[in-house]
């Protein structure tokens, strides 16, 4: 029987989508669940997996061809035997080791392979003998001289420039152009279009991060027994930004024409470095969540983003956003605006620094935040206090519990 394998179907917002690499070729046998190929979207990256024990008898589509929902793209015959499950006949004594040896590629890696001159052979092989466009770039960072194949004389000079005698040559000067990501090139068009279409100011102030780190310390044991999570920082800054947005709600709204959009829920974007770029999933009513639950959201969120497995609804919607620049020990940054949200508040790393508390020159955690605001409808009066009550709540946490 035959099988179809078919692009999922996408959000109404998301055309279509590029095939990535195939991980399993015409003939080869395949599981129920084996993953076959990779689907890149403006948002988030897909993998198809196979329906069906069988083999691979067709592929429709090639990578980095584009597909849209339900387009076919490949067939797996259930019923056929796999005409790679014989074993391979041994090759002759005398044949060159490297052309025995010599790893799959598809036509996009072969061609970037020719583009910078390597040689195909001298690719360390991955998964099943295959060869991704990462593995080519890695290779060019390295340099041919860190392969672990051993080249000869005249396969050297087939790939690389001719040695020069003197003791000390000049630095060879190189260049490599590398595709810019799907994902990459959607969030390049967003930004420009944030600082284009957006009257973009932004804000700054500082908190005593020691009311929290010293809640924290004294907690943090009881609290991941109790609700099986650890107790981090993020968990109080969403909870501190949700009582600042209920008073000062137009910070949580957005422009819809001429008119001004009020969400009465808040559903709060958590920026998070994933393998193929920045990415923000979204906590929905965050409102209604508990510290441990909030903590939870991250935590899975954060896992399902290092693993390319967030689906387009997780990273949809949004009414505010919170980024943290501090994980990569940034101080100070100016982040911008997630359309069609107004506003977006900036973490940054906590730093021990001489401050004045009642007429004396004390050594306190600070850490400085920031919040980018669209100053067509956020007035700086409101940007100002929303970080100013952010700061207070932070630095007094039984405020948030209360409410005050």
């Amino acid at each position: 029987m035959l099988v179809e394998v078919k692009v999922p179907v996408l959000a109404e917002s998301v055309a279509d989508a590029t095939l990535m690499e195939w991980q399993k070729q015409p003939g080869e046998r395949v599981r129920r669940g084996d993953r076959l190929i990779d689907l890149e979207t403006d948002k988030v990256t897909l993998e198809v997996a196979a329906p069906e024990d069988g083999v691979v008898k067709e592929i429709r589509k090639k990578s980095g061809e584009s597909a849209t929902s339900n387009e076919i793209l490949a067939v797996i015959d259930t019923d056929a035997a796999a005409t790679a499950s014989a074993p391979a006949a041994a090759a002759p004594a005398t044949a060159p080791r490297r052309e025995a040896a010599e790893p799959k590629l598809s036509p996009a890696v072969r061609k970037l392979a020719a583009e910078h001159a390597v040689d195909a052979a001298q690719l360390p092989a991955g998964r099943e003998g295959r060869v991704t466009k990462a593995d080519v770039v890695e290779y060019l960072k390295r340099g041919p001289a860190a392969s672990p194949l051993a080249l000869t004389n005249e396969e050297s000079s087939q790939i690389l420039p001719p040695m020069v005698s003197e003791p000390q040559s000049a630095p060879v000067r190189s260049e490599q152009r590398v595709p810019m990501s799907r994902l990459r090139r959607r969030a390049a068009e967003r930004l420009l279009a944030a600082q284009r279409d957006n009257a973009i100011l932004t804000t700054f102030n500082e908190i005593n991060m020691q009311p929290v780190m010293s809640l924290r310390e004294r907690y943090r044991d009881t609290f991941e027994r109790t609700h099986g999570v650890k107790l981090g920082f993020m968990g109080f800054f969403l909870k501190a930004a949700v009582e600042a947005l209920k008073k000062f709600p137009v910070i949580n709204a957005s422009i819809d024409g001429d008119d001004i959009l009020y969400h009465n829920y808040f559903d709060i974007g958590v920026a998070v470095s994933a393998p193929r770029g920045l990415v923000v999933p979204v906590l929905r009513d965050v409102e209604q969540l508990s510290l441990a639950e909030a903590e939870k959201q991250i935590r899975d969120l954060s896992e399902k983003a290092r693993s390319n497995a967030l689906s387009i609804e997780e990273l949809s919607g949004g009414t505010f956003t919170i980024t943290n620049g501090g994980v990569f020990g940034s101080l100070m940054s100016t982040p911008i605006i997630n359309p069609p949200q107004s506003a977006i508040f900036g973490m940054h790393k906590t730093q021990e620094r001489p401050v004045a508390e009642r007429g004396q020159v004390v050594i306190r955690p600070m850490m400085y935040v920031a919040l980018s605001y669209d100053h067509r409808i956020i007035d700086g009066r409101e940007a100002v206090q929303f970080l100013v009550h952010v700061k207070e709540l932070l630095e007094d946490p039984a405020r948030i519990l209360l409410q005050i």
